[in-house]
């Protein structure tokens, strides 16, 4: 199964070559042969986008007979919001947003994710309110983040 999603990821590579505001976030294969790509882009995907990459990718499986007699789905999308930050290039795109982090210890932080360096994060954590209000920044590598999920704000 991992050598067939090293050819998958090697065939996206490929397509985004050409297309730099995109990138290949994850792809998934479940027992059931349903391969799911994962892409994202500086500015986001649009539905068009992900149909165009569908499209080309399912031609080309099915030209390369990886799975038998040609039995597999194929769904090309954005991560969406319940799928957790996998790249650095994720975390660039989101700096501004509310974000919530669980760390290897399994405690959580919450914040606006301020900044984005080579090894961690700066988010800044807004506690109490009105005139008891105070602002903190915390500093996280990302080597001691286990997940971190965008949060939703109305």
């Amino acid at each position: 199964m991992k050598e067939t999603v090293n050819i998958i990821q090697g065939l996206i590579e490929e397509k985004l070559a050409g297309e730099s505001g995109y990138f290949l976030v994850e792809v998934k294969i479940k027992p059931t042969n349903n391969v799911k790509v994962f892409l994202d882009g500086d500015n986001g995907i649009s539905i068009e986008k992900c149909v165009q990459f569908n499209r080309a990718l399912y031609k080309k499986l099915e030209d390369m007979a990886l799975f038998p007699n040609g039995d597999f789905s194929l769904e090309v999308s954005s991560p969406g919001l319940d799928e957790p930050l996998k790249l650095h290039r994720q975390y660039r795109k989101n700096i501004g947003r509310q974000v919530e982090l669980t760390l290897q210890d399994g405690s959580k932080a919450e914040g606006r994710l301020l900044e984005v360096g080579e090894d961690g994060i700066i988010i800044e954590e807004t506690k109490g309110k009105n005139k008891k209000k105070e602002i903190v920044n915390h500093t996280f590598l990302f080597e001691n983040i286990k997940t971190t999920k965008i949060q939703v704000v109305f």
